[in-house]
């Protein structure tokens, strides 16, 4: 889980990266109005009849697994004088995922945005203010290096096509093939490095965007990018190594998989591995055919 923090009225504010998703620290924020007994602060804070009723609906916006029965339950007791509630309680009774604690190094309670800016306003109103504009310049922040380094791995796998397209000049183009009918064999071996990681031809992406301007690869995320620029190396190799189209794609969709597997633990495994055997059959008989 990745961790920032911000700096908030002199306050230091914890963030959690979590399924890509932002947690902040409840506990951190509790500080601001009591250093020595956050927990009291958030306790308070969960007795209330309208927290329950916002965590809730929250839980039932977002997490099928919520336990609506013993949600009422808390319903019905908020607000009395003998309720008491822990986030820890309230996680284990509901199932609940918009509140999480952890211990350790940066450990505590935490809760999903949404929820921490409620907590915020609870505390102090102008607190929050400060805490949504901290957050506000972290999230800019992190886009700005997104795009970065979005824009750096782009040129990457442009450099490395240059080594591609060296290898096709090479050893798939005949010296006397007119040059009009030179620019298909490279579209066919630009596509098949589509069909490896993105599952589809250009054509095919363009004719499902038509708003888009660009191509795919102009769309894909930061991590298709790093896979994009690794596997125009490796296809090189295999064309020195004259594999026909059709075993390249198999070894390129391999490699597609494993590495986005690295990459993005398991996020995008279903739509490299989606259609694989087609993608041979078809596609990679097809552009084999075209030689």
């Amino acid at each position: 889980m990745k961790t920032r923090t911000i700096s908030v009225k002199g306050s230091e504010i914890t963030i959690s990266r979590k399924e890509q998703e932002d947690y902040i620290s409840l506990t951190d924020i509790a500080r601001y109005k009591n250093p020595n007994e956050p927990i009291d602060i958030i306790k308070n804070w969960l007795r209330s009849r309208t927290t329950i009723e916002f965590i809730g609906l929250w839980e039932q916006l977002h997490n099928p697994d919520f336990k609506p029965v013993e949600f009422d339950r808390f319903m019905y007791e908020a607000g009395s004088n003998s309720f008491v509630l822990s986030p820890g309680k309230w996680i284990e009774t509901t199932g609940a995922i918009g509140i999480t604690t952890k211990s350790g190094r940066h450990g505590g309670t935490f809760a999903h945005q949404d929820i921490a800016f409620e907590f915020a306003s609870w505390v102090s109103a102008e607190f929050k203010l400060y805490l949504l504009k901290e957050f506000q310049r972290l999230k800019h922040d992190e886009f700005d290096q997104k795009k970065l380094e979005w824009s750096v791995s782009r040129t990457i796998a442009k450099v490395n096509y240059l080594i591609h397209t060296d290898a096709i000049k090479d050893n798939l183009i005949p010296p006397d093939l007119k040059k009009s009918k030179q620019k298909f064999i490279y579209a066919d071996e630009a596509d098949l490095l589509n069909l490896a990681l993105f599952g589809q031809t250009a054509l095919t992406w363009k004719n499902e965007h038509p708003e888009h301007k660009g191509n795919m690869r102009d769309y894909a995320t930061l991590e298709q990018l790093v896979v994009l620029s690794n596997l125009e190396s490796f296809n090189a190799e295999l064309i020195k190594m004259q594999m026909s189209a059709a075993d390249r794609l198999q070894k390129l969709n391999a490699t597609a998989i494993e590495q986005m597997k690295v990459l993005v633990a398991n996020k995008s495994m279903k739509a490299l591995k989606n259609g694989e055997s087609k993608l041979l059959k078809e596609n990679g008989i097809a552009l084999e055919g075209k030689r």
